[in-house]
Protein backbone atom coordinates (compact mmCIF):
# COMPACT_ATOMS: atom_id res chain seq x y z
CA UNK A 1 0.00 0.00 0.00
CA UNK A 2 1.33 3.40 -0.96
CA UNK A 3 0.94 6.23 1.54
CA UNK A 4 1.25 9.88 0.57
CA UNK A 5 2.50 12.15 3.36
CA UNK A 6 2.41 15.94 3.17
CA UNK A 7 3.48 18.32 5.91
CA UNK A 8 3.44 21.98 6.85
CA UNK A 9 5.55 23.79 9.42
CA UNK A 10 3.37 25.93 11.67
CA UNK A 11 4.72 28.88 13.63
CA UNK A 12 3.76 29.65 17.25
CA UNK A 13 1.20 32.27 16.22
CA UNK A 14 -2.61 31.85 16.37
CA UNK A 15 -2.84 33.27 12.81
CA UNK A 16 -1.11 30.08 11.66
CA UNK A 17 -4.28 28.08 12.37
CA UNK A 18 -6.07 29.72 9.43
CA UNK A 19 -3.07 29.14 7.18
CA UNK A 20 -3.04 25.47 8.23
CA UNK A 21 -6.74 25.12 7.37
CA UNK A 22 -6.26 26.66 3.91
CA UNK A 23 -3.23 24.46 3.25
CA UNK A 24 -5.11 21.34 4.39
CA UNK A 25 -8.11 22.13 2.16
CA UNK A 26 -5.87 22.33 -0.88
CA UNK A 27 -4.18 19.02 0.02
CA UNK A 28 -7.52 17.31 0.57
CA UNK A 29 -8.71 18.47 -2.85
CA UNK A 30 -5.46 17.20 -4.37
CA UNK A 31 -6.07 13.79 -2.81
CA UNK A 32 -9.55 13.49 -4.30
CA UNK A 33 -11.54 14.53 -1.21
CA UNK A 34 -13.95 17.24 -2.35
CA UNK A 35 -14.44 20.44 -0.38
CA UNK A 36 -18.14 19.68 -0.03
CA UNK A 37 -17.68 16.16 1.35
CA UNK A 38 -18.51 15.66 5.05
CA UNK A 39 -15.13 13.94 5.43
CA UNK A 40 -13.35 17.14 4.35
CA UNK A 41 -15.26 19.29 6.83
CA UNK A 42 -14.56 16.86 9.66
CA UNK A 43 -10.85 16.72 8.82
CA UNK A 44 -10.59 20.52 8.65
CA UNK A 45 -12.25 20.83 12.07
CA UNK A 46 -9.89 18.24 13.56
CA UNK A 47 -6.87 19.96 12.02
CA UNK A 48 -8.05 23.29 13.37
CA UNK A 49 -8.40 21.89 16.89
CA UNK A 50 -5.05 20.06 16.93
CA UNK A 51 -3.10 22.98 15.47
CA UNK A 52 -4.82 25.43 17.82
CA UNK A 53 -3.90 23.25 20.80
CA UNK A 54 -0.27 23.11 19.68
CA UNK A 55 -0.01 26.85 19.05
CA UNK A 56 -1.98 28.13 22.05
CA UNK A 57 -0.99 25.66 24.76
CA UNK A 58 2.67 25.11 23.94
CA UNK A 59 3.86 28.38 22.41
CA UNK A 60 6.15 26.24 20.22
CA UNK A 61 6.34 25.76 16.47
CA UNK A 62 4.64 22.60 15.23
CA UNK A 63 4.50 20.35 12.19
CA UNK A 64 1.15 19.36 10.69
CA UNK A 65 1.20 16.11 8.72
CA UNK A 66 -1.53 14.49 6.66
CA UNK A 67 -1.16 10.90 5.51
CA UNK A 68 -3.35 9.57 2.72
CA UNK A 69 -3.54 5.88 1.94
CA UNK A 70 -5.39 2.83 3.02
CA UNK A 71 -8.91 3.15 4.33
CA UNK A 72 -8.67 6.71 5.64
CA UNK A 73 -6.75 9.86 6.44
CA UNK A 74 -4.37 10.33 9.35
CA UNK A 75 -3.62 13.79 10.77
CA UNK A 76 -0.64 14.37 13.04
CA UNK A 77 0.58 17.48 14.83
CA UNK A 78 4.05 17.30 16.37
CA UNK A 79 5.43 19.98 18.68
CA UNK A 80 8.47 20.50 20.88
CA UNK A 81 6.60 20.63 24.19
CA UNK A 82 6.92 17.63 26.49
CA UNK A 83 3.59 18.44 28.20
CA UNK A 84 0.99 15.73 27.63
CA UNK A 85 -2.31 16.82 26.07
CA UNK A 86 -4.94 17.23 28.78
CA UNK A 87 -8.70 17.33 28.52
CA UNK A 88 -10.29 20.34 30.15
CA UNK A 89 -13.73 20.67 31.65
CA UNK A 90 -15.31 23.63 29.88
CA UNK A 91 -18.24 25.38 31.51
CA UNK A 92 -21.27 26.24 29.38
CA UNK A 93 -20.15 29.81 28.62
CA UNK A 94 -16.46 29.04 28.06
CA UNK A 95 -15.16 29.77 24.57
CA UNK A 96 -12.40 27.15 24.81
CA UNK A 97 -11.60 23.87 26.47
CA UNK A 98 -13.48 21.52 24.18
CA UNK A 99 -10.79 20.67 21.63
CA UNK A 100 -9.92 17.14 22.74
CA UNK A 101 -13.59 16.36 23.34
CA UNK A 102 -14.26 17.28 19.70
CA UNK A 103 -11.34 15.14 18.55
CA UNK A 104 -12.62 12.22 20.62
CA UNK A 105 -16.14 12.63 19.24
CA UNK A 106 -15.22 13.06 15.58
CA UNK A 107 -12.16 10.85 14.99
CA UNK A 108 -12.38 7.10 14.54
CA UNK A 109 -9.12 6.78 16.49
CA UNK A 110 -6.80 9.24 18.17
CA UNK A 111 -3.92 9.33 20.59
CA UNK A 112 -0.53 10.78 21.31
CA UNK A 113 3.01 9.69 21.94
CA UNK A 114 6.30 11.19 22.96
CA UNK A 115 8.53 12.10 20.03
CA UNK A 116 12.07 13.17 20.84
CA UNK A 117 11.88 16.03 23.34
CA UNK A 118 8.28 16.74 22.34
CA UNK A 119 5.15 14.85 21.36
CA UNK A 120 2.92 13.92 18.45
CA UNK A 121 -0.86 13.87 18.69
CA UNK A 122 -2.71 12.07 15.92
CA UNK A 123 -6.19 11.17 14.75
CA UNK A 124 -7.58 9.02 11.99
CA UNK A 125 -10.79 9.21 10.00
CA UNK A 126 -11.94 6.26 7.92
CA UNK A 127 -13.18 7.04 4.42
CA UNK A 128 -15.84 4.33 4.58
CA UNK A 129 -17.77 2.83 7.45
CA UNK A 130 -16.24 -0.46 8.56
CA UNK A 131 -18.23 -3.35 9.86
CA UNK A 132 -18.05 -4.07 13.58
CA UNK A 133 -16.05 -7.23 12.88
CA UNK A 134 -13.35 -5.31 10.96
CA UNK A 135 -11.47 -3.80 13.88
CA UNK A 136 -7.94 -4.74 12.83
CA UNK A 137 -5.51 -1.99 11.90
CA UNK A 138 -2.15 -2.09 10.19
CA UNK A 139 0.86 -0.12 11.29
CA UNK A 140 2.92 0.35 14.40
CA UNK A 141 1.26 0.18 17.78
CA UNK A 142 0.60 3.57 19.34
CA UNK A 143 0.69 4.51 22.99
CA UNK A 144 -1.65 6.72 24.98
CA UNK A 145 -4.42 6.09 22.46
CA UNK A 146 -8.16 6.43 22.76
CA UNK A 147 -10.27 4.27 20.48
CA UNK A 148 -13.95 4.95 20.34
CA UNK A 149 -16.35 2.04 20.58
CA UNK A 150 -18.93 1.77 17.79
CA UNK A 151 -22.00 3.87 18.45
CA UNK A 152 -25.34 2.15 18.79
CA UNK A 153 -28.45 4.12 17.91
CA UNK A 154 -31.82 2.95 19.13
Amino acid sequence: MQVLQVQLEVGPDPAEVGRARRWARSRLAGSGIGDDEPLAETLILLISELVTNAVVHTGCPAVLRMLFGGPGVRVEVADASDRAPARRQAAGDDTGGRGLELVDGLADRWGWQREGAGKRIWCEIDREEKSASDGATDGPPEIHSSVREPRVYL
